[in-house]
Formats: structure tokens, sequence, C-alpha cells
């Protein structure tokens, strides 16, 4: 793997009251001027998540990695999820997007997008004493019929069950889905009886899950001819990038390209990344 020449960082956590509105800025020791603006919403684990009011995670790395690679000052700002894509094609207050973003056509004509860097199943979470019907190890979407879902808000789970609901095969079952702040506050909506199951990335999933005994989670599949040919609702994660912002582009697919080759184990950086966040290994 290539490695990135190290260079003395000073890192300002800046703290406000309404942690919603948190920033993190990585900046080249003694370069105070923010060069570029990266948005995340930092409710999403492994990827970005708040730490002792600072935001870490897979993400960060990664813009940790660019900011070295261009001796430039990245401010990482934690904004809601669903205004990434627009804030980012604007690129007026800001210039990339690092959220966990799934690859679509219509975000293509809004953004640039990175080499994806991680493919994600969307996952089912729901409380162990009241799961849906089951095929084998996974949950079909018509399993979900009438029930009452809930998603992060703009997220691809909440988009998948909006398009299932609205003209797939969960249209005219009474099935509903409600936008949530976060995928953790889907999942506690599941224990206050408000949401009968929740759809959240794959990672997300398992990390809720994990501190939440009443809880667990199943991969989503799309129903096959037979159960065999069932398949996975998958998505990959890029990062968004404004389309005049075309050093930026470079450094990004420069830098995953390089934490995205793999060892002499068949892990890549991200990979490691991936589970020193989930907590399974430590440096």
């Amino acid at each position: 793997m290539v490695k990135v020449k190290s260079i003395l960082w000073s890192v300002l956590f800046i703290a406000t009251t309404a942690v919603m509105g948190a920033s993190v800025f990585f900046s080249i020791q003694g370069d105070s001027q923010t060069d570029y603006v990266v948005e995340t919403n930092a409710f999403f684990a492994p990827f970005e998540f708040y730490d002792n009011r600072q935001i870490v995670g897979v993400d960060v790395e990664i813009v940790n990695r660019v900011a070295e690679k261009l001796n430039k000052t990245i401010q990482i700002k934690n904004v809601e999820f669903d205004v990434i894509i627009d804030n980012v094609e604007a690129g007026l207050i800001a210039d990339a997007g690092a959220a966990g973003l799934t690859v679509t056509p219509a975000r293509e004509e809004k953004v640039n997008f990175t080499i994806p860097y991680y493919t994600s199943v969307q996952y089912v979470i729901f409380n162990r004493n009241f799961p849906p019907s089951l095929r084998d190890d996974h949950v079909v979407w018509e399993a979900l019929a009438g029930a009452t879902l809930g998603s992060q808000v703009g997220s691809t789970g909440y988009l998948f069950a909006d398009d299932e609901i609205e003209n797939g095969v969960l249209a005219g079952t009474g099935t509903t889905i409600k936008g949530i702040d976060s995928h953790q506050l889907a999942a506690d909506a599941i224990n206050a009886h408000i949401i009968d199951f929740a759809i959240a990335d794959e990672l997300a999933a398992k990390f809720i899950v994990e501190k939440n005994p009443d809880l667990d989670a199943l991969p989503l599949y799309y129903s096959g001819a037979t159960r065999a040919e069932d398949y996975p609702v998958e998505e990959s994660y890029a990062i968004a990038v404004n389309k005049e912002r075309t050093e930026l582009l470079e450094a990004f697919n420069e830098v995953l390209g390089e934490m995205l080759t793999e060892d002499e184990n068949g892990q890549t950086e991200i990979d490691k990344l991936v589970l020193k966040y989930m907590g399974f290994i430590n440096e």
C-alpha cells in the first residue's frame, strides 16, 4: 500500500451547545485559512459519529488524508443529511459531502462522485419479540406489507422503501414510511412502538443492535423467482464533490485508490478502518 508522507497537523475542535451544529477543522499547522468545506451527518457510525463531542470515523480519516495530500485546510461540518447533495451542487457553502452517500443517477446529475469505496446492504431492524416473516436468513420486501416503517429521512433506505410503497411490491398494502432524523432515532422508535421496523444501512444497523439487546437486524432482499434467487438491496458509497472542484475530486480518488489497495491478507485500509470504528480491532 502506498504511504503518504506524514505532515504535522493541528486539530481544532469547535464545540457548540447544539451538537447538530458542531464543526471539526483539520488544518496544516500554521495555516488558518479554510480551503474546502466537507459536509457530513455525524450520526452514521462507523463512517461518521460523535465521540467526546468530536466527529470521528472512516470518512473523517479519508478527509484527513486528502487534506494532507493537498496541504490544504478542510473543514468538516455537520448538517442535516438531506441537504448535503444540494449544498455540494451549489458549491457556495460546501465543496464536498462525505456521509456514506450512495451513488444514484439523480445525484450524479447534481454532483461528481469519487470512485466507490464501500458496498453496503440495506438491513431491517426489528424488536426480537416481533420479528418480520423471514426467508431463511433474510427479509424480503413483501414481509413488511402493512407495517409502519421508519428510516433516516433522505437516506437510501428511506428512498428504497418509499419507492416500493409507491410503485413496487408494497403498493396498495397499507405500508407507510416515516422519515426520522437518524438511523438511531428510527431504531428508538421501534422500542417506543411508533414504528414496526426500521430500514438502515448494514453497518449502522449492526452498530445499533450490538448496543441494544432488544433489537436485531437482518439483510433486506428483493424476491427472486425462487428463494435461491432472492438478491440483496445493495448500494455503493462514494464522496460527492462539486462539479467545479476538479482538484479536490482528483485528490479524493488518489487517496481512495491508495486506501483500497489490498494487503497480503486481502484487506484494504478502508476494511480495517471499518473494523476499528465498529470496535472490533484496536490500533
